[in-house]
C-alpha cells in the first residue's frame, strides 16, 4: 500500500495500521517527479495508493486509489477488519525507496523486527513516557519524520504534526502544546534557531532536540544551544537501511568545544559499528575505512535487487558506503561519503541520477555532479558540464526539471570548454572538481 502525501494524522495512522494489518507500507516522496513515482509504484507492485496530491495520472498503476481526505474517511467507515493476532517478525513492514528512476532507486525492505529494534534502541538513549509530546516536523515518508512514531506510541505519548515545515509555526506548536521532543534536519534546525533568537517563544518544555540526515556546522549547533538552552542536543547518524539509527551523540551541547563534537557519536545500544578497509581487513582505531553496521535494525535487503543486496549486506554487515574511523573510545568520525551522494536539506541526491538527466540533453558532452557547501541547505547540487553545442545553463535546468524532483536539480551549472579531468582509467576525477569549493570549509558529515 503506497502513500504519497504530506504530514497529517491520517499518514500517522497508516504508518501503523498498514503493517499492523500484515501489509507492507510504501511511503513515497510527494516532491518526486511523476516518472519517479511511477517507477516506485511499478517496482514495488503496490496495489493500493493513498494520495494527498490528487490522481496525477497514477490511477492506472494500482488497483485501488483513495484520496487522503473524504476517500480515506469513507474507507474507515466501511466494514471492520480483524488484525492478525501474530505477525512473524521477519514480515516486511515497509518498502522505503532511496534514489530515483535511473537504477539508483532501491526499495529498502524494513521488517517488523527492524522497526521495533529501532524503537528500542532510541528508547535506550532518550526517555519516552506518557508525558512525551513529539513534534513531527520532518516529512513522514522520510526516516527523519517517522523515526519516533513507534517509540512515542509504544510509551503512550502524544504526537503533534506539522503539515509542512515553517520555522515560526514549529515554534508556535512547541509553545502551544508544550512539546518535549522532536527531530529535524540541520536546515530546519538553523531556521528554527534564527526565528527563536529573533522572535522568542516559550520553548522551555523542549527537553530533547535531535538532528540528523545532513552535514551540520558547529556554529549552527552553537546557535541552536543559544536558542534552546534547556534542550539536550542529540546527533543521530544512520541510514534508511538501518531503520535508521546506527550511532548517537547525546548531550552534544556539552561537547561543542571538544574533539568529540566532530563525531557522530557511538553505536546505539543493540547496534554494532565497525570500520573495514577496502581490502576487507578490520581497521584499528584512527584508521580510515568503510563504516559497517550490524544489528537487528539492519534491513532485510533491497526489494527485487539480489545483486545490490548481496553487495550491501556482505559478510553479515551492512556496508554504508561512508568512509570514516573510530577513536579509542568508540566514537565514529565520518570523513567522506562514497558514491558521491549529496545531502541537501536532509534529502539524499545521487549524483549519477542527476548526471543521467543531464546526459539526456543532446548538447551535453560531459557532466559531473557533486555537492558544494551551502549555508542554508548544508550542501547544494553543483554541476560542471562540457557542452558539444551551444546551450544555456537555464535550458539545462529546465530539461532536468522535467525528469527529476526539484531538490535534485543543480543550483548552479558551470559550463567549461576543456574536457573534465580524468584518471588513468578514464574516470572523471570529481575530487579535483569538488576540492576548490570545499577548501577551508569546516563541516561535519551526517548520514540519511
Amino acid at each position: 500500500m503506497a502513500v504519497i502525501a504530506g504530514n497529517c494524522h491520517r499518514y500517522l495512522e497508516l504508518y501503523q495500521a498498514v503493517p499492523g494489518a500484515g501489509f507492507s507500507l510504501v511511503p513515497l516522496n510527494p516532491r518526486h517527479a511523476i516518472a519517479e513515482l511511477r517507477y516506485a509504484l511499478e517496482d514495488s507492485g503496490a496495489r493500493v495508493l493513498f494520495t494527498g496530491i490528487g490522481d496525477q495520472g497514477l490511477g492506472d498503476m494500482v488497483e485501488h486509489i483513495f484520496d487522503m481526505g473524504d476517500g480515506y474517511e469513507t474507507l474507515l467507515g466501511g466494514p471492520g477488519v480483524d488484525f492478525p493476532e501474530d505477525i512473524p517478525e521477519d514480515t516486511i513492514a515497509g518498502l522505503f525507496y532511496t534514489g530515483g528512476t535511473t537504477g539508483a532507486a532501491k526499495g529498502v525492505m524494513l521488517t517488523h523486527r527492524n522497526l521495533i529494534a529501532n524503537a528500542q534502541h532510541f528508547g535506550m538513549c532518550w526517555q519516552f513516557t506518557p508525558e512525551t509530546r513529539w513534534l513531527v516536523i520532518a516529512p513522514l515518508f522520510h526516516a527523519a519524520g517517522s523515526i519516533a512514531v513507534l517509540s512515542t506510541v509504544w510509551n503512550a505519548g502524544q504526537h503533534v504534526i506539522l503539515p509542512a515545515f515553517d520555522a515560526g509555526r514549529a515554534l508556535d506548536l512547541i509553545e502551544r502544546h508544550r512539546i518535549t521532543s522532536t527531530l529535524v534536519v540541520p536546515t530546519m534546525l538553523a531556521a528554527m534557531s534564527e526565528e527563536q533568537l529573533a522572535r522568542p517563544r516559550d520553548v522551555t518544555s523542549l527537553r530533547y532536540l535531535s538532528h540528523g540526515g545532513a552535514p551540520v556546522a558547529t556554529e549552527t549547533l552553537r546557535r541552536a544551544h543559544a536558542a534552546f538552552p534547556a534542550a539536550e542536543l542529540l546527533h543521530i547518524y544512520g541510514a534508511t537501511e538501518t531503520a535508521p539509527i546506527a550511532t548517537l551523540l547525546p548531550h552534544e551541547e556539552r561537547m561543542l568545544d571538544m574533539a568529540q563534537s566532530r563525531s557522530c557519536g557511538r553505536p546505539a545500544v543493540g547496534v554494532e559499528v565497525a570500520i573495514r578497509g577496502l581490502d576487507g581487513a578490520w581497521q584499528q582505531p584512527q584508521s580510515i575505512g568503510e563504516v559497517v553496521v550490524r544489528g537487528p535494525n539492519v534491513m532485510a535487503g533491497y526489494w527485487n535487487k539480489p545483486v545490490e543486496t548481496a553487495a550491501a549486506l556482505a559478510d553479515g554487515w551492512y556496508h554504508t558506503g561512508d568512509l570514516g574511523y573510530q577513536d579509542d573510545d568508540g566514537f565514529v568520525y565520518l570523513v567522506d561519503r562514497a558514491k558521491d551522494m549529496i545531502v541537501t536539506g536532509g534529502e539524499n541526491v545521487y549524483s549519477t541520477e542527476v548526471e543521467e538527466a543531464l546526459y539526456r540533453h543532446p548538447a551535453v558532452r560531459e557532466a559531473a555532479v557533486f555537492g558544494i557547501p551551502d549555508a542554508r541547505w548544508g550542501e547544494a547540487v553543483y554541476a560542471v558540464v562540457v557542452p558539444r553545442s551551444a546551450v544555456d545553463p537555464e535550458e539545462l535546468v529546465a530539461h532536468c526539471r522535467s525528469l527529476i524532483a526539484g531538490y535534485k536539480i543543480p543550483k548552479t551549472i558551470e559550463l567549461r570548454d576543456e574536457p573534465l579531468p580524468k584518471s588513468g582509467a578514464g574516470k572523471i576525477l570529481k575530487r579535483e572538481l569538488r576540492e576548490p569549493h570545499w577548501r577551508g570549509v569546516e563541516a561535519r558529515v551526517a548520514g540519511a
